[in-house]
């Protein structure tokens, strides 16, 4: 027996040993089957790889494709479906259908083929089979939401709880692992949500309270099973929080399965959130939580719910004494906390087993009894006292893992407690005004004074100058105040920390800063609501307490504003940080970070997502250097991508922001006691695949405030609505126009600001689209009265267009004559947001539904729409908010990037039409050439047109291309048509213009068709006789000087025997004819005489005042009687200006005049230049007209011009109530004779060439002394010919170089010299420049009043300086490579022509034409009589000495000075003038400012220029007085004043309304630049004295020049151009 013992002890050993091992065995089979099924579960949902790599909120806040609503979902898109859905605020996204694969698809099989009742009875008796005995079953729908969750990143996880507990769902709250089953609390998830309720006090009535949940102390009752029930705890739940909604997933819940994987141990929380009324579940706000499964298997989870409760509900199946179950029932009787027991398998009535602990049977009660049974238990037990629970508490239990325990929370936590930190016991009211100090008083300060620039009053311009200094000084005290403590942590940390840090940074200041404001706000709120109640009384009841009561109520509101504090004020205090820093344009920021790096950190932010505020809603104002800078920060970090903006439009609190946040999954603001203020923008992606429909890469959502938003805001206006509205729509390529309810006042408010928003833009030619969504309409299903309703509508919107136009001063009978419109599409109808009543009811999904539809209709609009750019939103921004900053919107309007856009097509147009003319000037020398050579006698328009159809059809591919550019196409569209009709205009007018030369130069080919027959003859016997002389004297000359005494003593016996039958044309003498037709006329000669002497006439275009010339004036003018010469005024010019007494005199004088009426107005001087500008333009054309060159002079030409001058100075006479005297015709006279002189002597001198015989034998000497100094020497007659051959080149080589190098300099200069490589106001600026440099009050006084004139002056001073200074070297380079071109041209020739005639017979005169023939486009080849030469046969002989006597004379050519360049046919200034003033020279009526446009005729579109002027500079002056206006008109329109259109006019004009002063008013839209060009500032302060004697005015009293003014130098002036 003792031998047995040890083996039995050994026995039982070993069976233990092998019982715990088979423990640890069923523990790790367990584990293992656990892992696996989670594997799979997560295979199955395609997340598999999610686990690592976690989705992140990126994933899914892009636009994707179109959700389907009611179609079933591949398993595999359950989860991404899932979170779509959810983002959208649909509840349903819990009940997805599954769709089933086709081999899972349960399929019946026949047993019988021929069926009987037996055999189916049979059937049913027995057991239906399938093809697959056993089906995969469907994934839970909360292993969908936990597998998402548990695969989210910290930040989508946030989202999604937070979109959770908007849909009213339970949040899990205690989350096992799904493998290692380690327990975490998600308290972080929950932290952005905050639950609003009403409690009921009865001295107060009801209590509005809204808290985050994590802060709220709330009674806590949790919800345990104790073993398996066939009763659902969950659905029990559902009825005592929500009967008609599923807060709690339970059994009985569409897509509910028996397996579910990763529910079990998981403990959810859901809130009541009670309302006030009477049938209220419960009173208070109370917490709920269910720990799904059964807790005897989850011990961790039981306890902490346990502990933290204040209420536990246990479900038991039964309860027997010895079950597991009863050791909890125990503990929890032994506790002090409320115990609620309820047993399936009893049916007992509620018993109070003792105080506190309740007994409940559920058997055979239906769900509604009982839940009314335990609700009255619970109400009974927290009328007591009970232990309070709070989420955050959560974080203190030990053995459960805290989500905000991860070094991502805890730094971006840590950072964020550092700046509330800073604000701890701190008045909230007082938080802005000393941490954020530059955004407050001193932004809505700078807003305000900024406002009034635009609509000044009194002493305009002094006034300005007050405000500009005001601006500077506001903004240097928002720098010195900019370097607050809470900024400087703010942006270190913006600034340091990594992305996901500070991601979590954010989401934490922001949280931080609701829980510091929340108590206040609603304290605020509640007196707000109390005061608001007692107005409305006192309103009803008229009493005299009202506007008392209105001001306390008004101090409430301030005090609400001064409250509201979160991250985007600090937002804002950046933008305002960098704005002052900006305008003042010094140094750093004293932090560490710079300043200028803002943009950059909130770009950034932007660009993940974050909203940016775009209107600041406090001060009502757009910071448009903080949003420009920032923008260029995201298109720097992006490109410049396109983007299509949606913006939203509606009253308060109608739902906007909640509806962009459903269609998008966005976070707007919408809660937290605040309202949208102002507007905000966010960059939501397009996704990939989304890419191939739409042609944008992100939508950019604008949400705003709403209109009409007076309870938060007393001080707002219909002015503001108006002003948010149209900046809103003209910002947007789509506006969504909110609608709430079916209030018809409300709506025809709405309705009237949109539609004259939109009529504005279609007056700006802005094309914004819009779609009308009427929200919480019932009974949206009818369509009938859902037709009725768009009808009413149109009807409205129709009405609202006519009073728009009205207003507008536009034609519209119907909306759909401003925008395209489509009422049975562009009008939606949706549900009521909320399912049921809040706040406990879940958002409807038929809101759901619509919202998607509407994404879908936006989409689907947006697909046929480019969007815009990021820089074109950018500039739209600008514009829209400059002109709203004017009362008329309309005339305000500048679209800069649409001015950019085409400057840039200017600068190609110039580059277009230069490329067509420099072929037509290359064309023109050939052709010249050829007809000189006496090749082409005739030219058609056809040839020509021909010849240029290469690069005419070049340009035109170029502009196609071009127009067709994807940036920028949808802007250029507007011009295409017109620029390419100008294109085509200019190529014919260049065409025809040429023509016509040609067919001048064949008419004087022809004309001097006599003379050339006769020449052969000349030279022939010239040269016969240069030989025979030669051959006389040969051996007698000893040396040149000799030769050279004999040839002159023989020259002109030939010269007198050849032209003996001919006479010599004579000189004219133009200046006695002149005088002779001027006292033909009548004139005295003495009057003549004076007036010649004097000068004046020269500059009689560019006289300040012609009073001088009415007979009215009688006193003497102290000015005239100081004139003198040119240099003796120069050299006096300062004892004039020191002249005291003198200048008194002047003034004394011109008071006189202004009192008596004799000053000419500004009109009637124009009147005058116009007169001027007339007679001297058609006395060109007459001189021009004439044939001057081919027939010669005539007096009658004079006598014809005289006439006409006479005959426009009697009709301009006769329609004016003042006399000339006789001196204005003989000035004008003697000023158009000077002017056509010079043309008239060049023309005489070019017929005196062409006709006159002996002049042309004399013009021959020098070549014919070469040819017979040759032969005296015993050279060849090869050697001979060749010196003639060189001889008769020189000319044309040396013409044909000067001709292709001003092509090429005109050229060069047109395409890299800065003044001549742009557009019109390119030049323009380059001229302002250099008058500035010169500082020369006459050149300003030219370019003032004849502008054209000036300019061509202006580009024949810098070609001369190109030329001869600046580019001295290059132009010689230039120079030599043409010559060598030409050399090369020679050469060729030569060598051609002697291989031909090497090739047969030949002789001297088939060399000749061989050589000419390849010349004939270069160069003019004169004839050559080869009698003489007949004896010349060595050709290579005769091809070497022309090369050797070629090589002196381009070695000549080459050192030729560059002022022979005035030789070539046309000079290069001519080309350049030809080339860039062919602009639009009209000028503005108020300041004489020359419209920039480069094209001359460019209507419809109206005349501009980006910078007027002072308007006294042309003499603008107050009636009545000499004092001289110093407004700038771009101010004077947006200001009260008026002024009057003509000198006899009575009516005064509003600026305002200048355009309707007549045609040359209308004709200009002038718009508001606040006058910020320096450059005309300084030029009125620099020539002061200059401008008062030229106008003879004065600046003073109101027209006294501001002092800030003289501040500014000529540098700065300058610099002010490149403004420009």
């Amino acid at each position: 027996m003792k031998s047995e013992t040890p083996p039995e002890k050994h026995t039982g050993t070993l069976k233990e040993d092998m019982s715990e091992n088979k423990d640890e065995l069923v523990e790790i089979s367990r584990e293992e089957q656990c892992r696996r099924e989670t594997e799979t579960l997560f295979n199955r949902l395609q997340l598999g790889d999610k686990r690592q790599q976690t989705l992140t909120p990126a994933d899914f806040l892009q636009i994707g494709p179109a959700l389907k609503q009611q179609s079933d979902t591949p398993e595999k898109d359950l989860a991404h479906t899932f979170l779509q859905r959810l983002m959208i605020l649909d509840y349903r996204a819990r009940y997805i259908p599954v769709k089933q694969d086709s081999a899972e698809v349960c399929q019946f099989r026949h047993e019988l083929d021929n069926e009987t009742k037996e055999s189916i009875l049979d059937a049913l008796c027995g057991s239906v089979e399938y093809c697959d005995p056993t089906p995969k079953p469907n994934v839970h729908p909360m292993d969908v939401q936990m597998a998402v969750f548990h695969c989210s990143d910290t930040f989508l996880r946030q989202n999604m709880i937070t979109k959770l507990s908007q849909c009213q769902y339970a949040l899990p709250l205690l989350v096992p692992d799904p493998v290692s089953k380690d327990i975490e609390c998600p308290l972080w998830t929950f932290r952005q949500i905050r639950k609003s309720w009403k409690m009921t006090d009865k001295s107060k009535g009801s209590i509005m309270k809204s808290m985050p949940v994590c802060k709220a102390e709330t009674p806590m009752v949790s919800f345990l099973r104790l073993g398996s029930a066939s009763l659902s705890k969950s659905q029990l739940l559902n009825n005592l929080i929500n009967e008609r909604h599923s807060t709690f997933f339970h059994r009985n819940c569409p897509g509910s399965t028996k397996t579910r994987y990763l529910m079990d141990g998981v403990a959810e929380i859901a809130w009541y959130c009670s309302d006030g009324k009477p049938n209220d579940s419960f009173t208070d706000f109370i917490a709920f939580c269910n720990l799904h499964g059964d807790a005897l298997s989850f011990d961790k989870q039981r306890d902490i719910l346990i502990e933290k409760a204040s209420i536990n509900v246990v479900l038991l199946p039964s309860l027997k004494r010895g079950d597991r179950s009863m050791t909890v029932i125990s503990s929890l009787l032994d506790s002090s906390k409320p115990l609620i027991c309820l047993i399936a398998d009893n049916d007992s009535n509620p018993v109070q087993m003792k105080p506190g602990y309740y007994k409940m049977g559920l058997k055979d009660k239906s769900q509604s009894d009982v839940s009314e049974e335990l609700k009255g238990i619970i109400r009974y037990i927290l009328s007591g006292s009970f232990d309070s629970f709070q989420l955050e508490t959560l974080a203190q239990v030990s053995g459960i893992r805290v989500d905000e325990e991860n070094e991502i929370c805890k730094e971006g936590k840590a950072a964020a407690l550092k700046i509330t930190s800073l604000l701890q016991d701190m008045d909230v009211s007082k938080i802005k005004e000393e941490m954020l100090p530059c955004q407050g008083e001193l932004w809505h300060e700078w807003s305000r004074i900024t406002k009034q620039q635009y609509h000044l009053k009194g002493e305009i311009e002094k006034e300005k100058c007050k405000n500009q200094r005001e601006l500077q000084e506001i903004r240097q005290r928002q720098r010195a105040a900019s370097c607050s403590d809470l900024m400087q942590l703010f942006i270190n940390n913006l600034s340091s920390l990594p992305s996901n840090e500070k991601a979590c940074f954010l989401k934490w200041t922001q949280i931080l800063l609701d829980d510091l404001s929340t108590d206040d706000l609603a304290r605020i709120l509640h007196r707000y609501d109390e005061k608001w109640s007692e107005v409305l009384v006192l309103k009803k009841n008229k009493s005299d307490q009202l506007k008392n009561k209105e001001t306390e109520l008004e101090k409430i509101s301030t005090q609400l504003q001064a409250a509201t504090f979160g991250l985007e004020h600090i937002f804002r205090e950046m933008g305002q940080i960098y704005e002052a820093h900006e305008s003042l344009a010094r140094g750093r920021n004293t932090g560490t970070m710079e300043w200028h790096d803002y943009p950059a950190l909130a770009a950034e932010l932007m660009i993940s997502g974050h909203p940016m505020e775009l209107m600041d809603g406090d001060a009502g104002h757009v910071p448009l250097t903080w949003i420009s800078s920032l923008l260029d920060e995201v298109i720097k970090k992006l490109g410049d991508k396109r983007v299509f903006v949606l913006s939203v439009l509606g009253v308060q609190s109608s739902g906007k922001s909640t509806m962009l946040n459903a269609m998008f999954g966005l976070q707007f603001a919408v809660s937290a006691g605040r309202c949208t203020k102002g507007a905000f923008m966010q960059l939501v992606k397009v996704s990939e695949e989304m890419k191939n429909d739409l042609k944008f890469d992100y939508v950019l959502v604008v949400d705003t405030e709403g209109l009409r938003a007076l309870e938060l805001a007393g001080n707002t206006t219909l002015h503001h609505d108006n002003e948010l509205a149209t900046f809103v729509i003209g910002v947007g390529n789509m506006t969504l126009i909110n609608i709430f309810g079916e209030n018809p006042a409300e709506m025809q408010d709405v309705l009237q600001i949109v539609v004259q928003a939109i009529m504005r833009m279609k007056n700006i030619k802005l094309s914004p689209s819009c779609v009308f969504v009427h929200q919480n309409v019932t009974d949206i299903a009818a369509s009938e009265k859902n037709m009725d309703g768009k009808r009413r509508l149109q009807e409205r919107l129709d009405q609202m267009a006519q009073l728009a136009a009205k207003e507008e001063g536009c034609d519209a009978k119907s909306f759909s004559d401003i925008i395209e419109f489509d009422v049975k599409e562009d009008v939606k109808y949706f549900a009521q947001l909320w399912e049921g009543s809040p706040p406990m009811a879940p958002p409807n999904p038929g809101y759901s539904e619509s919202v998607q539809e509407l994404k879908n209709t936006i989409l689907s609009k947006a697909s046929q729409s480019d969007g815009m750019t990021l820089s074109q939103f950018k500039h739209n921004i600008g514009d829209l908010w400059k002109a709203l900053l004017n009362e008329n919107f309309v005339f305000s309007f500048k679209n800069t990037l649409e001015v950019a856009v085409y400057r840039k097509l200017e600068v190609q147009y110039g580059n277009w039409t230069w490329t067509l003319r420099k072929e037509l000037l290359t064309i023109e020398n050939q052709l010249h050439n050829r007809i000189e050579n006496g090749n082409h006698d005739m030219v058609e328009l056809s040839y020509l047109y021909n010849k240029m159809s290469k690069t005419y059809e070049e340009v035109r591919i170029a502009m196609a291309t071009y127009f067709d550019d994807k940036n920028q196409k949808e802007m250029l569209v507007q011009w295409q048509g017109r620029f390419e009709g100008k294109i085509k205009d200019i190529h014919e007018e260049l065409v025809k213009a040429l023509k016509r030369k040609l067919d001048e130069v064949l008419q004087q080919k022809n004309a001097c068709e006599k003379l050339d027959k006769k020449k052969p003859e000349f030279e022939n016997k010239l040269l016969q006789k240069s030989k025979q002389l030669a051959l006389q004297l040969k051996d007698k000359a000893t040396n040149e000087r000799e030769l050279q005494k004999q040839f002159d003593h023989v020259w002109d016996g030939w010269v007198t025997e050849l032209t003996a039958d001919t006479e010599p044309i004579k000189d004219i003498k133009l200046q006695e004819d002149q005088l002779s037709i001027l006292l033909e006329l009548g004139i005295e000669r003495a009057l003549i005489h004076e007036r010649q002497k004097r000068g004046k006439y020269k500059n009689i275009a560019n006289r300040g005042d012609y009073s001088e010339y009415d007979t009215r004036t009688k006193r003497k003018d102290p000015c005239e009687e100081r004139q003198r010469s040119e240099d003796e005024r120069e050299s006096t010019n300062m004892t004039t200006r020191q002249s005291d007494s003198w200048y008194k005199q002047c003034l004394q004088t011109w008071r006189h005049r202004e009192k008596s009426n004799i000053f000419f107005t500004y009109q009637e001087r124009e009147q005058f230049r116009s007169l001027i500008d007339k007679v001297n333009n058609e006395a060109k054309s007459t001189i021009q007209g004439k044939p001057l060159a081919t027939r010669g002079y005539s007096s009658t030409y004079l006598e014809e011009m005289a006439k006409n001058v006479n005959k426009h100075v009697e009709e301009f006479q006769s329609k004016q109530s003042y006399d000339l005297k006789k001196k204005f015709t003989v000035d004008l006279l003697l000023y158009v004779f000077d002017a056509t002189s010079k043309n008239i002597l060049e023309s005489h001198n070019q017929f005196k060439a062409n006709n006159d015989l002996r002049y042309y034998v004399n013009s021959k000497k020098e070549q014919f002394y070469v040819i017979f100094s040759s032969f005296c020497k015993g050279h060849s007659s090869a050697v001979v010919f060749a010196e003639m051959i060189c001889d008769k080149l020189k000319d044309s080589t040396v013409q044909a170089v000067y001709d292709q190098t001003a092509i090429d300099l005109a050229g060069e200069m047109k395409c890299s010299f800065s003044p001549f490589n742009g557009n019109r106001m390119n030049l323009e600026k380059h001229v302002l420049k250099s008058l500035a440099e010169k500082e020369d009050f006459q050149d300003y006084v030219s370019y003032i009043t004849q502008p054209r004139e000036h300019v061509k002056f202006f580009i024949k001073e810098e070609v001369k300086k190109y030329i001869f200074t600046d580019h001295k070297d290059s132009t010689k380079s230039l120079l030599k490579k043409n010559v060598q071109d030409i050399q090369g041209l020679l050469s060729r020739a030569l060598h051609k022509a002697t291989e031909k005639v090497a090739q047969g017979e030949a002789n001297i005169n088939m060399w000749l034409e061989g050589f000419s023939s390849e010349l004939k486009d270069q160069l003019k080849v004169d004839t050559i009589c080869c009698q003489t030469f007949s004896d010349i046969n060595k050709f290579d002989f005769l091809e070497e000495e022309v090369k050797k006597r070629l090589e002196s004379i381009i070695k000549e050519i080459t050192a030729l000075p560059l002022g022979n360049l005035e030789k070539s046919l046309k000079r290069p200034d001519e080309i350049l003038i030809d080339q860039l003033c062919n602009g639009c020279w009209v000028q503005c009526p108020f300041c004489k400012a020359v419209c920039t446009n480069t094209l001359g005729d460019h209507s419809p579109d109206k005349h501009n220029v980006p910078f007027h002027r002072p308007s006294g500079i042309i003499g603008w002056h107050s009636r009545g007085t000499v004092v001289l206006a110093i407004d700038f008109c771009t101010t004077l329109v947006t200001s009260d004043r008026s002024f009057y259109p003509k000198r006899d006019s009575d009516e005064l004009i509003p600026f305002k309304l200048y355009h309707t002063a007549g045609p040359e008013y209308e004709s200009w839209k002038i718009t508001a630049d606040e006058s910020k060009l320096i450059y005309w500032k300084w030029f009125v302060c620099k020539f002061q004295k200059e401008l008062e004697v030229h106008c003879k005015k004065e600046f003073k009293g109101r027209g006294e020049i501001p002092s800030a003014w003289r501040k500014h130098t000529k540098q700065e002036a300058i610099a002010s151009l490149d403004e420009m």
